[in-house]
């Protein structure tokens, strides 16, 4: 991968060279040595003594009615210390991360592959695994129902039906007609997060009759919430510590191993670990929607698009989970980042006995995304326009209006950013060389002849929420004190590679001029900062550290400025000095810090947000974040292989914090994207998750990662963001895989309808 550009397409060209520290700095990660050295304590590196180990049986089945369940077996192996039912939850037996519909565990029925039934603590982990397995549990096998067009009519699912939510939009006059019109129907399939390293935990009881739970949580408090809720004990005796986090692509955790986790260490008085398998991984958390999406476009002669017409479904799988937000956003966003004056979406969500959908970056967007680009290359292709021309001429601007009737009111350089992508040089072309074969689709060993290789170039426009939606009371509170010269931030912000810890520190070190700044560690003693997704914590939690870390300014400066006869708006801070404006006031931040301890708390909670109205209409989002992505790809039309030749970005960031950590940030995404566009498919046939496992499931290597040129980035602040900056990785994993399966169009001519692209769908005809 690489960002490296000409001088006049570089990103970083005419910007104001790097400070040393504070805002703009390429701050380094205070845990990266720890992480690269193998010292950071992840939740799977946890011990405790007395600790027993816990195993949690799931379902074979897809759909099923539980007939009975044998727990003697289990029970009277040596080493076993206790196994759970549903009988044993004492508390609430549904949990959900915004609608309680799913169960700690089956009681009745069975409702997708994976679901689970019972729990073992034993003395030994292998111990532990056995005594899951000689748990007897009959079943009568039910028929599932696996094709989401089918839920509609199939009998209940759940108590709730079927039916999650339906969202029609209605937007502009139904009548309106284009002179051409273009039609579609697109698949999306089933991405995995495959969060790197196991999903583990630690629950360890408390003298009151509580529980501590050691977890990777990017939501300590609403996981707090859910765990007291099911172990019927109030949420100030379950205190939940947040280990170390590798890397999240979603919400990290999942409940399935939480609560179980808890419960066993309730019923016996030890503390009890679980370290999930890769299989139990896949079968436990959520994935993302696999949506089926058909598109009716109408354009002018000259390509301006008139209206569009959609209907979009989004199968949730068993349970609810955040299907409903995935839902607003797929339809709130189903025409892009283009001005369409018409436009009738419908929308819905529904349960199915597949494995749960929930959460994945870009949740909603990504899907509409690769099927409005589509629709594009179409009209484009019927009128002979340029791709990149027809685009521009429907681009979107500040000003303009979403089918939500909401004014985009935040920077929004849609064509900027796709002129930059556009006149980037194009990569050099491969020659027919032996030398070269390792740059044809399939490599050295799998390359078919040079001759039959077809190189295309297509582009992806796409845009994503920022922070929560439709009416979401995003808020986040932190903490900054300063003791010896040295200051702390507290902040129940989660770390999950996002780069939160650093940005707390680079705030601090500008606002306070103070060098030495740590983040402590996040429990839910502290006040609460809300998940770790949508670009919240650089917004939200960053605003909360910004203004607490303002106020202790204040209480530093004030004596100073009383001293002087000044008010504290006329002295500054720069590279660890306070100055004032008229040179009569020179110190320095360690001597004004000298025997003071200083501290303040302070909240960030941008405004408010509407739902969406039974028309589709509201103001339901802070904020968007876009992205134009041109994708170069090699073709070979006999085999159907992709290459990934070179993906060029430019980016609407608002402003640049950390330069290297948002490259990396911007590549990453670009990756994941690189997965669902070639890929990334968790098969499951009648409900069961085939070759859950990384052998089976194929995410995208070093060797299939692409050059990643990052062109431009715009800066163009966003005025009611702290900072003005955007989040940076979504909307590259939005917008990448419509950008390649818009090369391989280009260079095979097929229509290219369905993501993963399959072989056979880039075989020319």
């Amino acid at each position: 991968m690489s960002s490296e550009t000409s001088t006049a397409a570089d990103p970083a060209a005419g910007r104001e060279p790097e400070p040393a520290q504070g805002i703009g700095a390429s701050l380094a990660s205070a845990e990266s040595r720890a992480k690269t050295e193998g010292t950071f304590p992840y939740a799977a590196d946890l011990w405790a003594e007395g600790l027993l180990w816990a195993a949690v049986l799931r379902s074979p089945h897809a759909h099923a009615r539980i007939v009975s369940i044998d727990t003697s077996h289990a029970l009277d192996m040596p080493g076993v210390r206790a196994v759970i039912t549903h009988e044993d939850v004492p508390g609430e037996a549904l949990h959900g991360r915004r609608t309680p519909d799913r169960p700690v565990f089956a009681s009745d029925v069975v409702r997708h592959h994976g679901e689970a039934i019972a729990a073992v603590a034993a003395d030994h982990p292998d111990t532990a695994r056995m005594a899951a397995a000689a748990v007897i549990v009959e079943y009568e096998v039910l028929e599932p129902v696996t094709d989401p067009e089918k839920a509609f009519e199939a009998e209940p699912l759940h108590p709730d039906g079927n039916l999650i939510r339906h969202i029609p939009l209605r937007h502009g006059d139904p009548a309106a007609a284009g002179e051409l019109v273009v039609e579609g129907l697109y698949r999306i399939g089933r991405q995995d997060p495959a969060p790197i390293g196991a999903e583990a935990g630690l629950a360890v009881p408390r003298p009151d009759g509580g529980v501590e739970l050691y977890i990777a949580s990017t939501d300590p408090h609403a996981d707090r919430d859910r765990a007291a809720a099911c172990y019927g004990i109030p949420p100030e005796r379950v205190k939940v510590v947040v280990t170390g986090v590798p890397g999240a692509t979603a919400d990290r955790e999942d409940a399935s191993f939480q609560l179980p986790l808890g419960l066993l260490a309730l019923r016996t008085g030890c503390p009890v670990k679980v370290t999930a398998t890769r299989e139990e991984s896949f079968l436990g958390h959520a994935h993302r929607h696999p949506t089926l999406l058909r598109y009716r476009h109408h354009a002018d002669a000259e390509g301006r698009l008139v209206k569009v017409e959609a209907q979009i479904l989004l199968d949730a799988g068993a349970y609810a989970d955040t299907s409903s937000e995935a839902l607003a956003a797929a339809v709130s966003f189903a025409c892009g980042p283009y001005v369409v004056p018409n436009a009738f979406i419908e929308g819905w969500a529904v349960r199915t006995n597949n494995p749960p959908s929930g959460h994945v970056r870009g949740e909603g967007a990504m899907q509409v995304c690769a099927a409005y680009e589509a629709q594009m290359d179409k009209i484009a292709k019927k009128l002979g326009i340029d791709p990149a021309e027809l685009r521009l001429r429907n681009a979107m601007a500040t000003g303009d209006i979403l089918p939500t009737g909401q004014t985009v009111t935040c920077p929004a350089p849609v064509a900027e950013l796709l002129a930059a992508v556009r006149d980037s040089p194009l990569p050099d072309l491969p020659k027919d060389t032996p030398e070269d074969e390792w740059l044809l689709p399939g490599g050295p060993e799998g390359a078919g002849e040079p001759a039959a290789v077809r190189r295309g170039v297509g582009y992806g426009l796409g845009m994503v929420q920022l922070l929560g939606a439709e009416g979401t009371d995003e808020v986040s509170t932190a903490t900054v004190k300063v003791h010896d010269g040295a200051a702390t931030v507290i902040c129940a912000a989660v770390e999950t590679g996002q780069g939160f810890t650093t940005l707390a520190r680079q705030i601090v070190q500008e606002t306070l001029g103070i060098d030495d700044v740590r983040v402590a560690p996040v429990d839910t003693d502290q006040p609460p900062a809300g998940p770790s997704c949508r670009g919240r914590h650089t917004w939200v939690s960053g605003g909360a550290v910004e203004r607490a870390a303002k106020m202790v300014r204040t209480q530093l400066l004030q004596p100073l400025a009383h001293k002087f006869g000044m008010s504290t708006e006329l002295l500054q801070i720069n590279d660890g000095k306070i100055t004032s404006y008229d040179g009569v006031l020179s110190t320095t931040v360690t001597e004004a810090l000298e025997g003071k301890e200083l501290w303040a708390t302070a909240q960030c909670r941008p405004h408010p947000t509407e739902p969406l109205d039974e028309s589709g209409q509201g103001d339901a989002f802070v904020g968007m974040a876009f992205c134009a992505i041109r994708a170069v790809v090699d073709v070979d039309i006999e085999m159907g292989s992709v290459r990934v030749v070179e993906l060029s970005v430019a980016q609407d960031v608002g402003r640049i914090l950390n330069p290297a950590q948002l490259k990396t940030r911007i590549e990453a995404g670009v990756t994941q994207g690189v997965g669902v566009a070639l890929t990334e498919n968790l098969r499951t046939p009648r409900g069961i998750v085939r070759h859950p496992d990384l052998t089976g499931y194929a995410l995208p290597t070093a060797l299939d990662t692409p050059d990643i040129r990052i062109v431009k980035l715009v800066e163009e602040r966003d005025v009611v963001a702290p900072f003005g900056a955007k989040a940076a990785s979504a909307v590259p994993v939005v917008t990448s895989p419509a950008a390649i399966a818009s090369a391989v169009r280009a260079a095979t001519g097929r229509p290219v309808n369905r993501l993963p692209i399959r072989p056979q769908a880039a075989v020319a005809q």
